[in-house]
């Protein structure tokens, strides 16, 4: 059964969250959207050395030099009953100005026809740059709109004043 707001579109947020901040904004989202939510779950997860992104031995920094080990498979990579969903929300904390490579199979793996994607990303300093537009260029379908940067603490009105300047009723 998929979560059906007031329009009638059916909702999904999509996260992975490294230490966190994007899980309390998918929180947040699901919530004031009163949509479905899926967990990202990496099938090798990341520890905190792993994330350590200062130390050049780390997972992370060995995949941001080396792009060959940037494949994180995960423990599920299409949420059950996808095809009902019209609205997707995927949400990720950006890595050297990238989406985190754990979005990449979900990406990937999926068929994003007759929806509509909305990227976000959660940093203290960095911009959602191309991410988005990475993220849509490994997908050969869906509406995938402009990436957006959201502080962790976004609260449900700032959702939807977020949402409806996308011109996006979810």
């Amino acid at each position: 059964m998929t979560a059906e707001n007031s329009t009638g579109a059916r909702t999904l947020v999509v996260h992975y969250s490294a230490h966190g901040h994007t899980r309390r904004v998918a929180e947040t989202l699901t919530r004031a959207l009163g949509a479905d939510a899926f967990v990202l779950s990496p099938a090798e997860p990341y520890t905190d050395p792993d994330l350590d992104y200062n130390d050049p031995r780390s997972r992370v920094s060995r995949e941001h030099v080396d792009h060959g080990l940037r494949h994180v498979g995960l423990l599920q990579d299409t949420p059950d009953g996808f095809a009902d969903y019209d609205v997707v929300l995927v949400g990720y904390p950006i890595w050297w100005g990238e989406a985190s490579w754990a979005l990449n199979d979900f990406v990937k793996h999926n068929d994003f026809s007759g929806k509509t994607v909305i990227p976000f990303c959660t940093s203290f300093s960095s911009p959602v740059g191309a991410s988005a537009r990475d993220l849509s260029a490994l997908s050969s379908s869906g509406d995938w709109r402009p990436g957006t940067r959201l502080e962790a603490n976004i609260n449900a009105d700032g959702v939807r004043r977020w949402l409806d300047q996308l011109g996006v009723k979810a």
